[in-house]
């Protein structure tokens, strides 16, 4: 199965060298990466056969970087993203995530990186209906017992960041599909999250909608709160704004921009 899916030994080379940083790169001043990906492989069994999502992906990923992961249904963008999410764990080779060993970590280091360490944004906003956009971005909070108080005040400042400070009281249903999106990015943002993983997050939404809330994305890694951002989509308008795209095609990766 795996011969399906190689090249030769020059393209192999060189999608290995793309997905990872030289030493230039990681100079003197310069933050180690907080992704470090190396010969990671997932399998999923099915029906008495295997499938090879993800195979041979080396990648770094450097802090408040944007990155896009692109190809087309089936490349393994979304098991790649499940893998930095610490949603799953690869079959084979290491995910390090600044000082953790995704593959190996405890279920309940995993569930402090995703609570605490990564915000989620989907394609579909999640947002609760019946709860404005404070309390939506508010309830992300409430694991952590914040007091109520402070979680007010952090909704508030959140949704201003992003351009929604008049309609925090506004139910879901009262909001744009861009609007929505907004609300589930402050929501992403309210543990102080180290990464946003973005999985399609402009599918369901007009394209001056989709340049609104990707222009968001990107003014994010800046200020006090400063992210990186890991957004998988099939939309080259959307890749356009990343730093750097990584094209995947039969769970491998074959290049980078």
């Amino acid at each position: 199965m795996n011969d399906a899916h190689h090249g030769d030994g020059d393209e192999e080379a060189t999608a290995m060298d793309a997905g990872t940083m030289d030493e230039g790169e990681m100079e003197a001043g310069t933050a180690s990466p907080i992704y470090s990906l190396r010969g990671v492989e997932r399998r999923y069994e099915r029906g008495g056969s295997t499938v090879l999502a993800l195979h041979d992906v080396d990648l770094d990923i450097a802090p408040g970087e944007f990155l896009s992961i692109e190809g087309p249904s089936g490349s393994g963008k979304s098991t790649l993203l499940q893998l930095l999410g610490a949603l799953d764990t690869p079959t084979a080779g290491t995910i390090r995530f600044e000082d953790n060993e995704l593959g190996s970590a405890s279920d309940s280091v995993l569930t402090r990186i995703r609570s605490q360490e990564i915000g989620f944004v989907f394609q579909q906003f999640n947002l609760i209906p019946t709860l404005t956009a404070s309390e939506n971005v508010g309830l992300a909070m409430v694991p952590h017992h914040e007091p109520k108080a402070n979680r007010r005040q952090r909704s508030a400042d959140l949704l201003t960041r992003v351009g929604l400070g008049e309609r925090a009281e506004h139910l879901p249903s009262r909001l744009s599909g861009g609007e929505q999106q907004r609300v589930a990015i402050a929501r992403a943002l309210a543990n102080h999250p180290r990464v946003i993983i973005a999985d399609e997050p402009t599918g369901n939404l007009d394209s001056e909608s989709a340049e609104g809330v990707m222009t968001l994305l990107d003014e994010l890694r800046s200020g006090d709160d400063a992210v990186t951002i890991v957004v998988a989509t099939h939309d080259a308008d959307v890749a356009s704004h990343a730093g750097r795209r990584l094209r995947l095609r039969d769970g491998a990766i074959v290049s980078t921009t």
